[in-house]
């Protein structure tokens, strides 16, 4: 079973979904593709989401609730990643960003070992279900713009602000061109 809730953050109202493996969705409710990434996951995972409490998400909402504060920068939230071979590598990818550093798509194709896989690693960005914990707003553009998030680039932006605010590193200026 997948049971979900859905919870107020400083971003926005956001869904959650836990099976027994772990958190498999944390995403903004108004998301324009969540239903696909909700019938991904129900086809994926061979059951259907339904509304209910799971053991997984009061862990989830005190280290968000952390996160928002500044007091967190890693999650160890137990996750069960529901998508092909390539989006999972490239999900587990995302993970080992750094909490305030940025890669841009080129990078992160060069890190899982096909720097020409630059558009299918975006798709399989775009495809992440859960949000800021596998944080999938830390890929920008290559010139160091902020390109494709599916919260919005106002969220993006706020996320990595927040992050740059929280992390102890300086820097002058605008962050993103």
């Amino acid at each position: 079973m997948i049971f979900q809730k859905y919870i107020d953050t400083p971003v926005g109202k956001m869904r959650i979904a836990a099976s027994d493996e772990g958190i498999c969705l944390f995403d903004f409710q108004y998301r324009k593709s969540i239903d696909n990434i909700v019938s991904r996951i129900e086809t994926l995972g061979g059951t259907k989401i339904e509304d209910g409490d799971h053991r997984y998400f009061g862990l989830l909402e005190q280290q968000i609730h952390e996160y928002f504060l500044g007091t967190r920068q890693q999650f160890d939230l137990p996750l069960h990643l529901i998508g092909t071979p390539f989006q999972k590598s490239v999900w587990e990818g995302l993970l080992q960003i750094p909490y305030a550093e940025t890669r841009s798509y080129k990078q992160q194709s060069i890190f899982l070992g096909n720097e020409k896989a630059i558009r299918a690693v975006a798709s399989a960005n775009g495809d992440n279900g859960i949000a800021i914990i596998i944080p999938c707003h830390r890929v920008i553009g290559t010139n160091g713009s902020l390109t494709g998030y599916g919260g919005g680039l106002q969220r993006k932006k706020w996320l990595l602000e927040h992050e740059r605010k929280h992390s102890g590193k300086t820097g002058q200026g605008e962050l993103f061109v």
